[in-house]
């Protein structure tokens, strides 16, 4: 056999076992014979085998001890991910006779060979294939969706660029936060991160690429270099890996979709990895073993011990990623033990000839990087599919692997041994405390403790000499019915009953309602009475003892309480003695020579068939952990981690743990320059020409933002040029009105009529009233009020003395107002302007000239004095000189002001809409509401409203919609669930982000149930056209990251005026604009 062949045999040998392993995994079977014929049924396609050993489950014969070995000796392999490095070479017991397995696994190899041979392609990267181009399509696809459903960036640039060196996010390109979650742990590993950023092609491809493979990875590998450069170097928040994705699409053709396998895509990427390296190692190192840094990097090897009839084997093998089971343990020490040992392992160590079957896994080389696959997906045989494990599964921060390791085989079986005694010890311990603590024969159980003093109680209680049923007819049937009459209550009963209970008749027939009234006997309410009724004793009590009797009892129940509170007290110290023993059982010096700090935890959320995926990764130069959600990139906390990975808590586990040697640094060290001993950072970490690389995109993205501020500036400049051309042409509509100004009163603003010469202003939009009568009474009022105060109090009569005198007062009556507390509904800033600029610290210069723009009113002019009071006021302002005050400033203060009352009417409407169960277009409004609010608030507290108020009802209003969707689908019928499911895409999944960005823990709990109520439809029983929406809604519910998608325009408002606007606000907020208490 040539090299190559046997290079192919051992390939496609590996690729029949990970099938096999993957198939005995979902569906439970052990027959190797069965689960080959369903891979040969199926041409290697996994769905169909599963369908075609559900369908043979019942005909599955059971394993016997002889089959057992042969299966493990296949089976142990299946630890090994697929890579050219692996050592296949197995020892074989059952000497030269080939049986029906061995034969159908040979007769496999060959077909897998042939077909390896005749395209180069495995039918395992044929599956990565068609989940790639699912991916791809699933992005195709979206560009055709409704804007609501598309993930677009912000148009915004400076949204998307990195704030200093904030690491870099990816972009979700069509469900593939599995690919994020993955690359972001690998490029995070410094030592990993540089041997890509500085891989070369081996020379000899250069011209043409010679196989398939060099034609499929270098170009990826490129693709790959690329990618993690812009993650160093870019000035952009995320980047779109796009490009990387296509490769891995274009390498494999295919017309069918499968749902993504990630620990199969993680394996299919390294492998990829190694044989891009392997091609470069063998090219640097010719006529020597090439070292390939991927293998270095990521595979360890075991020994499998076993023994079979007596007959012992050894067997060194190679692994990658290690899968472990999370059924059945509580954290991973638990898991790592179980999967060390197979079967029975008695023989193995023991001088007995046994007849006994097992094996026991002993690491001889760890990797630098050692990655564990949490497996959570099992198969539900009566359902016919796969399930996710949502059970907590604990993991340490720091694990130590020295009792896994081969050269401490022999004490490490001590100490198993010494934690069997003792766990054996243990459960007996637990098994009499629970006699203790669970005392009796029948179906209640209670501490004998408590018991005993029970027992006390009775009999240290008073005697009694009646009986509990005496002058009770014995006749009456229990609990009394008002089919039959009861004799009159004594004197003592009627005495008992409240008044409104004895107010019938005393004795003789009545109507059914006075017989059942005369049935009622007093009973103790504890939740409505403060205490007993008088006649009624405490406890029951015995009839008769005397106090010998009663001296005697007392000493024997004391003595037996005593006693059995100190049994317990032991029982209880001996237990979590035990407990201490078995948790430091490996705590000494020398079995902690191994450790390995936990670099990353890949988390999936959701059901087995749909979900999303993030990573949270350990930044050991920042000291803290950092969640990698698609393009966001936050810091985060172990406490999070904890929350959202170790499960049994939300759909949320976690599934893979990459854990890094902590005695190599050099895996997350820095890289150093050589000459100047600087640590390299930035663009500095890059060769020469992936720097042009990341130095044109990043001048691209320059560009990008320079033609957006100069876009910007246009749009500005336009806007005031048109502000200023209209307030020019209202200046001189005023002016030519002057001499008309005895006719109907115009609307009273803060700002309306500019004084000649003045720099003109606009009337604020939102003086823009429908109803200006209301709006000019009430303000011309305040006016004048203030203008006949101050001619009362002030002895000079003079118009510019009254002005003084009119604003100071004016300004102290609405000083108080800002001053006041008031409640929520009773907002003095909707009313006056100033009030605003008062709480919100507005300059002195932007006050004095709105209350003299307000004192210059027009409207004024309807007697000598106000018309006085008037012209000294537009001569004031026009004295103004334009350095006195920046103009900018004063309208950037009142379009603060405009903004705030547009937030206030979103708000309000929102919440009218809301208590009239408008939820579709509430939500509208309070999304925009909210987001206003959130800018204002940014400048300031009191420049919006309570954002508490806001976010709680914006979050209720989904949690309506969600409902209402919900159950639209329940319904089953057509143009419900079509409804259901257009609300859930064109407004749920699209405001989900919002609630995500700020993480705040109610939203937070509002998603979760949101997405929960959808999954729990996985588990049910449902026509397959709604199985088919079910599946193609959830991955959009599932897979949100924070990215904001684009939403509705915002709708057009109406005007309100100043009194109709505070009445309306402060009517809503009144009847339900607080915030319960035991809200979300």
């Amino acid at each position: 056999m040539t090299v190559e062949q046997n290079v192919l045999q051992q390939h496609s040998q590996k690729h029949q076992q990970t099938l096999l392993n993957q198939l005995r995994e979902v569906t439970g079977t052990t027959d190797v014979q069965l689960l080959q014929q369903a891979l040969q049924v199926s041409n290697g396609d996994l769905a169909e085998a599963v369908a075609f050993l559900t369908e043979k489950n019942a005909k599955v014969p059971q394993q016997d001890e002889t089959t057992y070995y042969q299966t493990s000796q296949v089976a142990s392999d299946r630890y090994i991910s697929v890579g050219s490095q692996a050592d296949t070479n197995v020892i074989d017991l059952t000497g030269d006779d080939k049986d029906d397995l061995q034969r159908a696994i040979a007769l496999s190899l060959e077909e897998s060979n042939r077909a390896f041979r005749e395209t180069g392609i495995t039918d395992e990267e044929q599956a990565i294939s068609r989940v790639l181009e699912a991916s791809i399509a699933e992005n195709k696809a979206s560009l055709k969706r409704t804007h609501t459903e598309v993930w677009s960036d912000s148009p915004n640039p400076h949204d998307r660029k990195r704030v200093d060196t904030c690491p870099v996010g990816l972009k979700n390109v069509g469900n593939t936060c599995w690919f994020s979650a993955v690359i972001q742990s690998l490029f995070n590993l410094l030592e990993f991160q540089r041997l890509v950023l500085n891989y070369s092609p081996p020379a000899r491809v250069h011209d043409l690429p010679r196989n398939q493979k060099e034609h499929r990875n270098l170009p990826f590998m490129q693709e790959l270099r690329n990618l993690f450069s812009l993650m160093v170097g870019s000035k952009r928040k995320y980047v779109d890996p796009s490009r990387a994705v296509e490769i891995l699409k274009d390498a494999f053709k295919s017309s069918e979709s499968q749902q993504q396998d990630v620990s199969e895509f993680t394996h299919k990427l390294l492998d990829w990895l190694e044989d891009a390296f392997q091609m470069k190692a063998e090219e640097d190192r010719e006529g020597e073993k090439p070292k390939n840094p991927m293998v270095e990097l990521f595979y360890g090897r075991f020994l499998a011990v076993g023994v079979l009839e007596g007959k012992k084997f050894e067997n060194t093998e190679m692994f990658g990623q290690y899968p472990l089971q999370v059924n059945g343990f509580k954290d991973l020490h638990e898991c790592l033990e179980a999967a060390m040992i197979e079967g029975e392992i008695e023989s193995l160590h023991s001088a007995e000839n046994s007849a006994r079957s097992g094996q026991e896994h002993w690491f001889t080389e760890l990797p630098p990087v050692l990655t564990f696959e949490l497996s959570r997906f099992e198969f539900n045989q009566a359902l016919g599919r796969p399930e996710k494990i949502h059970n907590k599964l604990e993991f340490p921060s720091m694990l130590y692997m020295d009792r896994y390791m081969d050269r401490n085989r022999e004490i490490t079986r001590i100490k198993r041994e010494e934690i069997r005694r003792l766990k054996e010890h243990l459960t007996l311990l637990q098994q009499r405390l629970e006699r203790y603590l669970s005392y009796g024969s029948g179906p209640k159980r209670f501490p004998l403790a408590d018991v005993l003093q029970y027992a006390m109680e009775f009999a240290s209680s008073k005697p009694v000499c009646t009986s509990p049923v005496e002058d009770i007819d014995s006749s009456a049937p229990p609990g009394g019915t008002t089919g039959q009459q009861l004799p009159p209550p004594s004197t003592a009963e009627q005495d008992a009953l409240a008044p409104s209970e004895s107010s019938g008749p005393a004795s003789g027939p009545t109507t059914a309602p006075a017989a059942a009234q005369q049935q009622r006997v007093p009973i103790h309410k504890p939740f409505t009475q403060s205490r007993l009724p008088p006649d009624l004793p405490m406890h029951p009590a015995p009839r008769h003892i005397t106090e010998e009797e009663l001296r005697v009892l007392e000493g024997c129940l004391h003595r037996w309480r005593s006693e059995v509170e100190n049994d317990t007290r032991d029982l209880q110290g001996s237990i979590t003695r035990i407990h201490r023993t078995i948790d430091l059982m490996y705590s000494d010096k020398s079995m902690m020579q191994v450790p390995y700090r936990l670099h990353a935890v890949l988390v999936h959320e959701g059901q087995a068939n749909a979900g999303h995926y993030w990573a949270y990764i350990y930044d050991p130069h920042q000291r803290c952990w950092m969640k990698y959600n698609d393009i966001s990139v936050t810091k985060s906390s172990w406490e999070e981690l904890v929350r959202d990975s170790f499960g049994g808590y939300r759909n949320a586990s976690a599934y893979c743990l990459m854990y890094i040697n902590d005695k190599k640094p050099f895996l997350i060290e820095e890289e150093f320059d050589k000459e100047t001993g600087q640590i390299l950072s930035g663009m500095d970490k890059l060769p020469p020409d992936l720097k042009q690389y990341v130095k044109e995109d990043n001048e691209l993205f320059d560009k990008e933002i320079e033609e957006w501020d100069a876009l910007q500036a246009r749009k500005a400049q336009q806007e005031k040029l048109a502000l200023a051309a209209a307030a020019a042409a209202a200046a001189a509509a005023a002016a030519s009105n002057t001499s008309t100004s005895s006719s109907s009163p115009q609307p009273m603003s803060i700002e309306s009529s500019p004084p000649d010469n003045a720099v003109p202003q606009q009337d604020p939009e939102y003086m823009e009233q429908p109803s200006p009568t209301n709006d000019s009474k009430h303000l011309q009022e305040d006016t004048e009020r203030a203008i006949s105060k101050a001619a009362s109090e002030q002895e000079e009569r003079s118009p510019e003395a009254l002005l003084n005198a009119a604003i100071k007062l004016e300004y102290a009556r609405l000083l108080r107002f800002a001053q006041e507390d008031t409640s929520p509904e009773n907002d003095y800033r909707l009313q006056h302007i100033i009030v605003y600029f008062i709480q919100n610290q507005a300059p002195k210069k932007i006050l004095e000239r709105t209350l003299l723009t307000q004192f210059a009113d027009r409207n004024l002019a309807f007697d000598e004095r106000c018309k006085s009071i008037m012209n000294v006021a537009r001569a004031k302002l026009d004295l103004i000189k334009p350095e006195e005050i920046n103009m900018d400033d004063y309208e950037m203060w009142h379009q603060d002001y405009r903004n705030f009352r547009e937030t206030t009417i979103f708000m309000m409407t929102g919440l009218e809409l809301f208590q009239k169960t408008n939820y579709v277009e509430a939500l509208i409004y309070l999304i925009y509401a909210y987001q206003y609010n959130k800018e204002l608030l940014t400048k300031g507290l009191y420049r919006g409203h309570d954002e508490e108020l806001l976010g709680h009802y914006r979050r209720e209003c989904l949690l309506k919609l969600n409902e209402q969707a919900a159950a639209m689908f329940e319904s089953g019928e057509e143009p419900e669930v079509t409804t259901g499911l257009g609300i859930m895409n064109e407004l749920v999944v699209t405001c989900i982000p919002l609630l995500l960005v700020h993480d705040t823990e109610r939203d937070l709990l509002a998603v979760e149930d949101m997405r929960n109520r959808w999954c729990s439809y996985l588990g049910q029983e449902m026509e397959s056209n709604l199985q088919e929406k079910l599946t193609d809604f959830l991955p959009k519910l599932l897979d949100c990251s924070t990215e904001i998608k684009s939403f509705h325009d915002p709708p057009k408002l109406p005007t309100y005026s100043t009194l109709e606007l505070c009445e309306r606000f402060g009517r809503i907020i009144g009847a339900l604009g607080r915030v319960p208490s035991e809200g979300r």
